[in-house]
């Protein structure tokens, strides 16, 4: 099979008054072009240049190959040119997929002022209760939180992101105070199934102690979607297990009180996965991810009391 090299040059050589003059404007020597012309006219099985001691000139198979060689150069260059306008530019599409709650809270908004910035980039936001690149594998950017189990994809931290078990008041007024975790196993638990997880399983560290208690509880509400249990919770019917990012407004407000401080729960961090490295990634895919990072710095600064 020919390649763009083979092609360049034979239209050297096909271009040039004599092997010799082919031979100074590919800065060799006139032997090394006879010995790579003869090894073409071998992997073609094909006689393209009929040469004697001091002149040569081209078969009909080498006016052909000849004929076409530059308008495929002008066509190789010219895809080259477009990929690396379509790499470094903000147009094209970008396709973002991420969870379903975190997602029309958070990212619909920043890529909605996004879009204002670059008018001409189109955005596909791409909602998920199971964000996976498996199942949207034409996503850009996957925005996931929680555990991440076995992903060969690039992992960006966007956000520190705590976990945290909380419920009304009018529910914790109506019960004895909770004071450790196996407690839990005698209330009204209500539980989110999301990114495939054991959402049963709820894991307590002791702050000074570092105990590690799991308590597996049997929920009396479930639900795929995080606003439903969030709903369910300031009605007063159970206890919750939330990242801080969706009930922060709720525990500032009063509507919504955190239990069991004296104990942590695994960091469920927000993060952005990625197919390619910095360098190999689209300019507009590599903007946006800056851009992101920026607008979410408000959750960093709240986890962080900052």
């Amino acid at each position: 099979m020919l390649s763009s090299l083979d092609l360049h040059f034979f239209y050297i050589v096909a271009t040039s008054k004599s092997l010799s003059a082919a031979a100074k404007r590919l800065n060799v020597t006139p032997p090394t072009v006879t010995q790579r012309l003869q090894a073409l006219e071998a992997k073609l099985s094909l006689k393209l240049v009929e040469r004697d001691f001091r002149n040569s000139r081209l078969t009909e198979n080498g006016k052909k190959l000849a004929s076409r060689c530059q308008s495929i150069l002008n066509e190789i260059d010219l895809l080259t040119n477009e990929l690396k306008e379509d790499q470094s530019s903000l147009s094209g599409t970008l396709t973002v997929l991420a969870p379903i709650g975190f997602g029309e809270k958070h990212i619909a908004p920043i890529i909605g002022d996004f879009s204002i910035q670059y008018p001409e980039l189109d955005i596909r936001l791409l909602l998920s209760d199971h964000p996976d690149k498996d199942a949207s594998p034409e996503a850009d950017i996957i925005i996931y939180i929680g555990e991440l189990k076995n992903s060969s994809m690039r992992r960006i931290l966007l956000s520190k992101n705590r976990r945290l078990v909380c419920a009304s008041p009018s529910y914790l007024t109506s019960i004895d105070k909770i004071t450790t975790p196996e407690a839990l196993i005698n209330h009204h638990c209500i539980a989110l199934i999301e990114n495939n997880e054991d959402t049963m399983l709820w894991s307590f560290t002791h702050n000074i102690s570092n105990e590690v208690c799991n308590i597996r509880i049997k929920p009396k509400l479930v639900c795929n979607i995080a606003d439903a249990i969030k709903i369910w919770a300031l009605k007063g019917l159970g206890i919750i297990h939330r990242s801080e990012w969706d009930v922060a407004q709720e525990l500032k407000d009063g509507k919504l009180q955190e239990i069991l401080t004296e104990y942590r729960l695994p960091d469920a961090d927000i993060v952005a996965l990625l197919s390619d490295s910095e360098k190999n990634r689209p300019e507009r895919t590599n903007v946006f991810l800056k851009y992101l990072k920026s607008s979410l710095k408000h959750l960093n600064d709240r986890n962080t009391g900052t």
